[in-house]
């Protein structure tokens, strides 16, 4: 009887482990308030981003606005690596990252260790 405990034990731990890394997780994407002087869209980093994806209308100036709530070294830095952008984002502070958006597509960003990800669409 503990066998067959331990093996559906193991089973369900297999299994969400390969949903974990492996299966599609819906992620929210959120558009940039638009205003006279440009866009902009907050992101809170706790455990990862939130929102993960981020929309911008090409040729509008763009920022976004970094908090990080989080005080594990891997989310102490963004990487925008197609933007040329490694920011600090001191902990419990809006961090202000300028975007180019003068040429559309999507790029991706990351923390300092690249473990954790998001998305910017620029359309």
């Amino acid at each position: 009887m503990a066998k067959l405990l331990v093996l559906i034990v193991g089973l369900l731990v297999i299994g969400f482990i390969v949903w974990w890394f492996f299966g599609k997780h819906e992620v929210a994407e959120i558009s940039a308030d638009l205003s006279n002087d440009g866009q902009s869209i907050d992101v809170e980093v706790n455990g990862g981003y939130s929102p993960e994806t981020v929309v911008l209308k090409q040729g509008v100036p763009a920022t976004l606005n970094f908090t990080r709530k989080d005080k594990s070294s891997c989310l102490d830095r963004v990487v925008f690596s197609d933007f040329g952008i490694n920011q600090a984002l001191p902990i419990n502070k809006k961090e202000e990252i300028k975007i180019d958006t003068s040429k559309a597509g999507e790029y991706q960003w990351a923390c300092g260790m690249d473990m954790f990800h998001g998305k910017l669409i620029i359309k």
